[in-house]
């Protein structure tokens, strides 16, 4: 009896230490577990701050490539490059500032900034350099690229109407045809309507801007060449009279 009682007493000894061991396990998980959510916590916290400052200049150099694209209209070239510029250096502090936070860049924000900033720039070199500027030039992801390329058409419907207002038919004729350039191009990206969230509509949407542009600027190039012939005749007519 007593040696039963003797060899049980090393079981009744671990059972009393087992919960205590099984405490302190927790207890010592838990105090890791604290650690690392504080850690996690910080690391938010810094995330967070790099958002704020990083939507702040987005939404600046998106006006700064609207107010391009306005300077661009008005022929205010200097203005322009002044403010693409300007735009250019917030964008490149952007690469600064998410280079451990890469999934900023795929913040709707920061697609629009680039988006806006490449269709400024497509726009400025068409009107001022009657060239097209590619992505790599402007180093902007292509996805960016491609939407706001997709946009120009309707700023060079703008100006296709400045020009008619003005009575330059060549040029809105030139923009016409830059726009179906655009949109034939576009149009025949296949992949890129998979690829592209986006461009489809877009494309949609230029089709229907340039059969209205070239309604006006068929009328107007009839009624151009109308008035042409009608002064032809009148100075025919007057130099019979002589």
């Amino acid at each position: 009896m007593r040696d039963s009682d003797t060899k049980g007493e090393p079981k009744n000894l671990l059972g009393s230490l087992k919960p205590s061991f099984s405490k302190h396990s927790r207890r010592v998980k838990d105090v890791s577990l604290k650690s690392f959510l504080e850690k996690i916590q910080e690391e938010l916290k810094n995330k967070e701050e790099i958002r704020r400052e990083a939507q702040e200049d987005m939404r600046k150099a998106l006006r700064l490539s609207k107010q391009a694209i306005l300077f661009a209209h008005q022929e205010r070239f200097n203005d322009a490059r002044k403010s693409l510029e300007d735009a250019e250096k917030l964008l490149t502090k952007l690469e600064g500032l998410v280079e451990n936070n890469l999934d900023l860049f795929y913040t709707g924000l920061v697609d629009a900034a680039f988006e806006e900033y490449a269709e400024a720039h497509v726009f400025l070199g068409l009107v001022e350099e009657s060239r097209f500027i590619g992505p790599e030039e402007l180093r902007v992801p292509v996805v960016p690229y491609v939407l706001g390329l997709g946009d120009v058409v309707g700023e060079l419907r703008r100006r296709a109407l400045d020009s008619l207002r003005k009575g330059d038919v060549k040029t809105a004729e030139e923009c016409l045809q830059l726009m179906e350039n655009i949109f034939v191009e576009l149009t025949a990206m296949d992949d890129a309507y998979m690829l592209v969230h986006g461009l489809r509509r877009k494309c949609d949407v230029a089709r229907h801007v340039i059969e209205s542009t070239r309604g006006d600027v068929t009328i107007e190039a009839r009624r151009s060449s109308l008035e042409r012939s009608i002064e032809k005749l009148e100075k025919t007519l007057r130099a019979k009279k002589k």
